[in-house]
């Protein structure tokens, strides 16, 4: 068995790749990563340098890693700028930095990935966690960073030695509910009515959604809606992450796992939601719109893809991260995780005690915000 460092996902064959993946969730397939490195969003010259690594089997591959070498920290939604900061300040270069993760995707998902029943499954992570170390080391890369690992993975890697960090996501998880009616009948009276009278204000405003699949999404029709995805990055002075050319892409290398919600007024598209899905829960990822419109935003990225979930029959929701106005809304706190290897040995000391007040912190938060869910209390 033997170890490779890719220099893009389209080094491997699709088939192989996606065998150790599995379906967890859309955003490990090599549709999806290939989409993001052949359209130019993540690149050497957009900071995402790929460097995967793949263990090769006997006849195919037996266990697989994403990686990228970072020479900056945006789209990776764990935020290190501090970090970064200090490591600077004391004299040193914080960047380049390695990463696991999917380019601008804070999905919790495996990012050891191996074939159901594989065997030797932990002797395959430890080769690939003690590779990723050895090539932070030989780049003189100033840490490892594994982002949304799945809490197993996240587990693992803390007994292994990396530094375990926690933070917040809202998820939404359906009970079995016949329709929206029904779930808000879980609500208290007055939340219940908050929400009634958002999604009321949307209607009185003449806006109505159509539910689009990559089936139905053209470039033509991409050409209208990009521009509604890129206005929320512009309006803050930033550039899109990611370009038309990965959409399209996308759309045509796997629609089934493409949903978007558009709200349209007097047939003028004026808010999308682009969400994904899998075979048992939708993501939503990213939310634009043409203006101001009341209670648009909840509509569009919450409430559009909970009804989407109830007709579905999928039993998760999650939104995307940061927000507690989701709180309101029906979705409940959950704990992500991510795990941080530091080169220097002083700094990775003090980041030790400084994560282990953190995930206190975050663990009370997480307690506290359940607290101020909108179901009724039992009893």
């Amino acid at each position: 068995m033997r170890i490779r460092v890719l220099n893009g996902i389209s080094e491997v064959a699709a088939s192989d790749w996606n065998a150790l993946a599995g379906a967890p969730n859309p955003f490990l397939r090599h549709e999806f990563i290939h989409a993001l490195e052949a359209s130019g969003c993540a690149s050497p010259e957009t900071g995402w340098q790929p460097c995967h690594l793949l263990l090769d089997g006997e006849d195919r591959p037996a266990a697989a890693m994403p990686l990228y070498i970072k020479s900056h920290s945006r789209g990776e939604f764990v935020f290190d700028w501090a970090w970064a900061s200090a490591y600077q300040r004391a004299g040193h270069a914080y960047y380049p930095k390695l990463l696991s993760a999917v380019p601008f995707t804070p999905v919790t998902g495996p990012r050891f990935l191996q074939a159901n029943g594989e065997r030797l499954r932990e002797r395959a992570r430890s080769m690939l966690l003690a590779a990723a170390v050895e090539l932070g080391e030989r780049l003189a890369a100033s840490s490892l960073h594994c982002l949304f690992p799945s809490p197993e993975d996240a587990e693992w890697m803390k007994q292994k030695g990396m530094m375990l960090r926690t933070d917040c996501q809202f998820h939404w998880k359906n009970e079995g509910y016949g329709n929206f009616g029904e779930f808000l009948r879980m609500f208290s009276s007055a939340k219940r009515k908050k929400v009634n009278r958002e999604r009321r204000r949307v209607r009185e405003a003449g806006i109505a959604f159509e539910t689009l699949t990559g089936d139905g999404l053209t470039p033509a029709l991409w050409e209208t809606l990009y521009p509604l995805y890129a206005s929320s990055y512009l309006r803050r002075g930033q550039s899109p992450y990611l370009n038309r050319s990965f959409f399209e892409r996308i759309t045509r290398s796997m629609p089934e796992a493409i949903v978007l919600f558009v709200a349209r007024l007097d047939g003028e598209a004026v808010a999308l939601a682009i969400c994904f899905r899998s075979e048992a829960a939708l993501y939503g990822r990213y939310w634009g719109s043409a203006g101001f419109h009341h209670s648009l935003h909840f509509e569009t990225c919450y409430y559009q893809g909970i009804e989407y979930c109830v007709r579905e029959g999928l039993a998760l929701f999650d939104p995307g991260v940061q927000g507690e106005h989701k709180l309101a809304r029906g979705f409940e706190p959950e704990t992500s995780f991510s795990t941080h290897w530091v080169r220097h040995a002083g700094f990775a000391n003090a980041l030790t005690g400084y994560l282990a007040r953190e995930r206190e912190q975050v663990a009370r938060y997480v307690e506290i915000a359940g607290e101020h869910t909108p179901f009724k209390q039992a009893g």
